[in-house]
């Protein structure tokens, strides 16, 4: 019998194609097809008994890829849903959701801040009130919001619990897939063969194999990243996001989806209860608790006898180096009682810096408007952007002047620094440089955990994923690296950085110190999180950003263009904001523009910025504009909705 399925491509083409197929097929399943010149992989979205009218001549379906559906109609409803929203193809959609599709490009990380305990613990009274309020409906939007330390965890776990014995599934997101394997045991004992774990470390037939589970309601608890807020559960009764201000749960590629948003929009759909949790909520998700669109259920404990730490700001512009005479007495003093100390700083290399003395002139990448990074280990200039490298130069290319000297400081810099004023002291340093040996961050953190490192410093990922008992000191070396950045939200990063750093220290012992240095000890992100002045910041950062009309007040669209010839770049981009005209009694354009890093990797970039309070109507318009461009080739438009960064 033949049949005539529709199939949608992983194709910026908004469009099904019809297909003819000798062998049964079913909706929901991959099949692999001629397309154009190639042969694709395709999805099929609909299945006709009849060719559609006036077509002669079909091609036909090459091969059957599944041998079972893969997603059913509400997948493909909510594929639709994100395609509208984000402006992509249904195709682009869906393979973004299913096993094989895109996946986030982030490390495995083995360590994460949630502990799973593999028997439930006795319940506080705070935690019992917030579990007993989030149980005490079928759905509903909640939050969980509690000092790092504070027991969130095992509130997540209740629910889970509750809502398995419903009869319904659970969908526990985490954020850069910091999946410990603390985590994942603990949750395995605890909900025994119940259990599906997905993220990008897996290959791509295990993740089928996990994704078969979950469909066919083998695996009720679904444990991942990002796109694991796609997991197919058939009866979804929880989603967990925790540490919901992570950025990493904003797609960075086509189709640039917020699993937050998506995880709203399922909650909804399916009846679902959503819970969110963190220490330091994104200014939206604060902004919809105190208008009541959300519940709040406050934890302020640490069940395990910690405390909040003191809390103490330097301000670095009377110090000679990055290590102030504070930092290195607090040092020398928390060493000598046998306790372990954290240091922070989100730079990698040596230095950020390799300038001329002269004349001032820093080297740059060639293919990108950034300076390069001194790595003094590779003995290489490295962009953190492309990839590219070189040698250090001898000799200034601008005044032939042999005074170039690497400035500012970076992780490899402070690790020598601090071998030298401790060289007794075992030091480790984290950053993506060094552990690019695969275990390396696993080994690295379990030796800190167990007390054979004396010194930790690192970047991001030890700012919140790391639970040891004996850090007595957590201190940020500079706070003013995303205070820094050009973006209306780098406050509220810096804020939740420190807030998280923080959350190192003391967690087992009530006698945690932090240290915060910066530049500028004044600004609010910094002294109200050194404070723990947390509402008072929430609410002038909410007030600001009403004045200056950005979100949670207005939405944001951001379209960048970007090609290999600034010229043609910049044309499009003027000749974009012109079609836009017409529309703009909905929306405030910004631009076009440079973008902050204005070329990478040999692409030059330029952005418009809509800003608006009518969401529909701009999205419409937008749409329409884009519909009817033509992009010449070798220029690349994408769209971003509801962007979380405007670098």
């Amino acid at each position: 019998m033949v049949t005539y399925p529709q199939i949608v491509f992983n194709v910026p083409l908004n469009r099904r194609f019809s297909y003819s197929c000798e062998q049964e097929v079913f909706l929901g399943s991959r099949v692999k097809a001629p397309f154009g010149k190639r042969r694709l992989i395709g999805c099929v979205v609909a299945v006709d008994s009849h060719p559609p009218e006036g077509v002669d001549t079909l091609k036909s379906v090459e091969s059957l890829v599944d041998k079972e559906p893969l997603f059913g109609e509400d997948t493909l409803e909510l594929a639709q849903w994100m395609a509208n929203l984000c402006m992509c193809s249904l195709g682009e959609a869906l393979f973004s959701m299913l096993p094989g599709g895109k996946r986030e490009s982030k490390k495995l990380q083995e360590e994460g801040d949630q502990e799973a305990s593999s028997q439930p613990r006795i319940l506080t009274d705070q935690q019992q009130v917030a579990l007993d309020g989030i149980l005490s409906r079928q759905d509903g939007w909640n939050y969980l919001y509690g000092l790092t330390g504070s027991g969130k965890t095992e509130v997540f776990l209740r629910a889970a619990e509750a809502t398995i014995e419903e009869g319904r599934g659970v969908i526990y997101l985490v954020p850069e897939i910091a999946l410990s394997h603390q985590l994942v045991d603990g949750l395995k004992t605890r909900f025994p063969g119940k259990v599906a774990v997905i993220h990008s470390g897996l290959t791509p037939s295990r993740r089928l194999a996990e994704w078969n589970r979950i469909r066919n309601g083998e695996a009720p608890f679904v444990l991942g990243a990002r796109s694991a807020v796609f997991a197919p559960l058939p009866h979804l009764g929880l989603l967990i996001l925790d540490e919901e201000h992570e950025g990493s749960y904003k797609s960075g590629s086509t189709p640039r989806y917020h699993a937050r948003q998506v995880a709203m929009r399922r909650s909804r759909v399916s009846q679902a209860r959503l819970l969110m949790g963190s220490a330091t909520p994104s200014v939206e998700s604060w902004f919809l608790m105190n208008r009541g669109s959300m519940t709040r259920h406050t934890l302020t404990g640490r069940p395990a006898g910690g405390a909040p730490p003191t809390v103490q700001v330097v301000n670095l512009a009377g110090e000679q180096n990055v290590f102030s005479k504070t930092l290195v007495q607090a040092m020398s003093r928390v060493l000598g009682e046998g306790r372990q100390v954290l240091l922070f700083l989100n730079r990698r290399g040596f230095s950020y810096q390799y300038a001329c003395q002269a004349c001032g002139e820093e080297v740059h990448c060639r293919h990108c408007s950034v300076p390069l990074t001194y790595h003094k280990a590779r003995r290489a200039m490295v962009c953190h952007y492309c990839g590219y490298r070189t040698a250090p130069p001898h000799s200034c290319p601008e005044c032939g002047s042999v005074e170039m000297r690497a400035a500012g400081f970076g992780t490899e810099r402070i690790e020598e620094d601090v071998a030298r004023l401790f060289p007794e002291k075992k030091v480790l340093r984290l950053d993506a440089d060094a552990v690019k040996r695969k275990g390396a961050l696993e080994e690295g953190l379990r030796d800190f955990r167990e007390g054979r490192i004396d010194i930790l410093l690192g970047t991001q990922m030890v700012a919140k994923g790391l639970n040891a008992p004996g850090v007595k000191l957590a201190a940020v070396l500079s706070a003013d690296t995303s205070l820094n950045l050009p973006d209306f939200r780098s406050s509220e990063r810096t804020f939740a950085l420190i807030l998280q750093v923080a959350g190192r220290a003391g967690r087992f012992i009530p006698d945690g110190e932090v240290i915060v240095q910066s530049f500028r000890p004044s600004s609010p992100a910094v002294r109200l999180a050194a404070e723990g002045q947390v509402e008072e910041f929430y609410a002038q950062e909410i007030e600001e950003r009403q004045m200056l009309g950005f979100p949670p007040f207005s939405r944001l669209f951001r379209i960048t263009i970007r090609g290999k010839l600034e010229a043609r770049v910049r044309s499009l981009a003027q000749s974009f904001a012109s079609d836009l005209a017409p529309y703009q009694q909905d929306f405030e354009v910004l631009g076009p523009a440079e973008c902050p890093i204005g070329r990478i990797s040999e692409q030059y970039r330029w952005h418009i910025i809509l800003r608006t309070e009518a969401f529909d109507r701009t999205h419409a318009a937008l749409n329409a504009v884009l519909q009817s461009l033509k992009v010449p080739h070798g220029l690349y438009v994408e769209v971003d909705v509801d962007p979380v960064s405007l670098l």
